[in-house]
């Protein structure tokens, strides 16, 4: 799936921890998730399937994946 990221609004994770551990999300793209490693923001962006995403968010939310 190519999405054009060009002027992307990102957003940090609200899990992020402050030490560095943190992926930056952009909103908006119809159908799908964009989401980068935001200790390095000009490297590259992963973008998922919106429904992928948010299968994940919600196994995360439930705790479907253990403590991290």
């Amino acid at each position: 799936m190519h999405v054009d990221l060009l002027g992307a609004k990102w957003r940090k994770s609200s899990y992020s921890n402050g030490g560095g551990g943190c992926i930056e999300v952009a909103d908006g793209f119809s159908g799908a998730v964009p989401v980068r490693d935001s200790k390095d923001p000009e490297g590259p962006a992963l973008v998922f399937p919106a429904g992928a995403w948010q299968a994940f968010v919600t196994a995360v939310r439930a705790g479907e994946f253990g403590s991290l």
